[in-house]
This record gives C-alpha cells, structure tokens and sequence, in this order.
C-alpha cells in the first residue's frame, strides 16, 4: 500500500483544524432517549470520512441486518454494552471493542442491556449520514411515508435491508 496522492500544495500548513467539546450538545436526539452527535460529517472532512457517537437509551433499540454498497461503516464501543451482528453472530461488544465493516458487509447493532450505551460510527468514504438520522428520530417523517417512500428514503441512503 501507498499513500494517497497528495492534495495540498503549500509549504507551510494552514490553520484548520476544528474542536467540537466534549459537552456540545447532540444534534439529533431520539424518543429511545439516545441520539447523533455530528463530530465530523462528510461535508467537514471534504467526504474523507463520517464520524458520529450514537447514544443508545436504555430500552432495546437499534437496527436490524443491513448492508451498504458504498460505504464502509466501523464501530468503536465507549460505554456500555451493545451486541453487534457481524454478519454471522451477535456479539456482546464492552467498550473499547471495535469493529469494521467492509462495503458489501451484513452488519447490525442493538442496545438490549438495559442501560445507556454509547458508540462511534465511522463512515468511509464519508457519506450525508445527517438526514437519515434525522428522519429515523422523528416519528412524523418516519411513519408519514409510503411504502415507496420508505423505500427510495432507504436506497438513497445506502441501507439494503435483509
């Protein structure tokens, strides 16, 4: 392997770097009593990569066997436990489990501890991830659309449900 061709042509660096805090509020909050934060989208990093933490309530939550034809996704534990699907098994993930998801992988996660749990979700390359958070944490928009609707909501976003 190689590293990738180069971008930046200046000799001596640019000031862009970016913090988000620690306690800057999540930008979508869900009726499970988890949520998004948004800690690098795609549109910030030039589409390099997605990063979020996704809160998990404590009731049972998350979704079910998917796949994605054009992004990675990879998963960091934080805190608590939350059972993986890796394409064959779920597993019982505590934090500091990590794991990765090529494109094209059946995966899936769901908080059923009983307690709040959190995570990182990296998307490579990135992808606006932001909309479809939004949508799934807002039951109106959720529930008001067709079947159609849901569907082509699905493709857009790259989920392909099993």
């Amino acid at each position: 392997m190689s590293y990738p061709p180069v971008r930046y042509q200046g000799v001596r660096g640019e000031t862009t770097a970016w913090l988000r805090p620690h306690d800057a509020p999540r930008d979508v909050d869900n009726a499970a009593g988890g949520g998004a934060a948004y800690l690098a989208t795609a549109a910030a990093t030039g589409g390099a990569f997605g990063l979020y933490r996704w809160d998990m309530g404590p009731g049972p939550s998350g979704p079910g066997p998917h796949f994605h034809r054009s992004i990675t996704e990879s998963f960091y534990v934080l805190t608590g436990t939350v059972r993986l699907f890796d394409g064959g098994r779920w597993l019982d993930a505590v934090p500091g489990d990590f794991l990765h998801v090529p494109i094209g992988g059946v995966h899936a996660f769901r908080n059923e501890s009983g307690e709040p749990a959190s995570m990182l979700l990296l998307f490579t390359p990135g992808a606006p991830r932001e909309e479809y958070f939004e949508v799934l944490a807002d039951a109106a928009r959720r529930e008001g659309m067709t079947d159609d609707e849901r569907l082509d909501f699905f493709l857009r976003h790259d989920n392909h449900w099993l």
